[in-house]
């Protein structure tokens, strides 16, 4: 019996792109009916009404362009290389379907793992199996993530009063405050950004038209610091809810403060704010280099419930 490689003919079909299973699968329904994923952008390699592998792409902004490759999965008990060339193929025909001519490299991928990915045998070779498979369309890996997450009831430490806190003014405001943020930053999507031609202005423009700009929660939660004694900025955060969870979408401090401790006052205040929301959780993520942020993330009580892979091509 052959494989079948089509995309959905429907949302009708979301039972059928459930016949494989991933952490996100909860989120499908909302989002095509959100517009942030459409039918045609869910492809399934299927062989009698048995899925074999699947690829989707989503949007954050419904309408536009896909935005994300988020799920790609095979059937880890196909043979190789039976595996590995049927998922081959399915991403090849559905990329050159979904994506625009004009589309120079793919959307990012991101996959979600266990934070034990790495020690696991079983999930390290299903989880690099799928990455050997985009590594042969160009794709590399970028970088590796802590997903975190802070849960109501954990203890949010008290302003030390170094630091004052005013909400952020404008666009301007926060653009200008993460543009000397961006210079040195050890954060890999920032460093890919200047790498790829960006000065530290135009990353951070991107980075707020493209994210914050769209978040529908008040700006009024985005705060700047500023030192308590003279007024002058130290950083700032942005607590904001995303389309599934609350967040700490951005944190940063200005180079001329660091190594004062400064960056736990910040985190602080932007937890406090979305606890007085009664937020059943607070979601944050960090690069797995990124130590000092990591450290930060950690003295705040933030667990870390899982990791993130990103892979770009170009």
């Amino acid at each position: 019996m052959s494989v079948i490689l089509r995309p959905l003919a429907g949302p009708e079909e979301l039972g059928l792109f459930l016949g494989l299973t991933y952490s996100l699968d909860h989120e499908l329904a909302d989002d095509l009916a959100g517009g942030r994923r459409l039918p045609s952008w869910m492809w399934v390699a299927e062989r009698g009404g048995r899925v074999l592998a699947r690829v989707a792409w989503w949007t954050g902004q419904p309408g536009g362009a896909p935005q994300a490759l988020d799920f790609f999965d095979l059937d880890d008990t196909l043979p190789e290389p039976e595996r590995s060339g049927v998922g081959a193929e399915l991403l090849k025909r559905a990329a050159a379907a979904v994506l625009p001519d004009e589309v120079s490299a793919w959307p990012e991928y991101g996959r979600f793992v266990p934070g034990d990915w790495h020690e696991d045998d079983a999930v390290r070779g299903a989880v690099e199996a799928r990455m050997k498979i985009l590594e042969a369309t160009g794709a590399r890996l970028l970088v590796e993530r802590l997903r975190l997450e802070w849960r109501p009831g954990t203890p949010v430490a008290e302003p030390s009063g170094r630091l004052a806190f005013r909400p952020v003014k404008d666009r301007e405001d926060l653009v200008a405050l993460m543009t000397p943020v961006l210079e040195g930053t050890l954060d890999a999507h920032g460093q890919a950004d200047l790498a790829g031609g960006l000065s530290p202005r135009e990353a951070a423009e991107l980075h707020y038209d493209e994210e914050f700009a769209h978040f529908t929660t008040p700006r009024s939660w985005w705060r700047v610091a500023e030192l308590a004694e003279g007024g002058a900025p130290v950083g700032f955060v942005v607590p904001a809810r995303n389309n599934y969870h609350p967040i700490i979408a951005y944190i940063g401090v200005l180079p001329a403060h660091r190594g004062n401790g400064y960056i736990d006052e910040i985190l602080a205040e932007g937890t406090r704010v979305l606890a007085a929301e009664d937020v059943p959780r607070i979601r944050a993520a960090t690069d797995l280099g990124n130590v000092p942020m990591a450290g930060a993330f950690a003295r705040a009580g933030y667990v870390t419930f899982e990791r993130a892979l990103n892979m770009t091509w170009g």
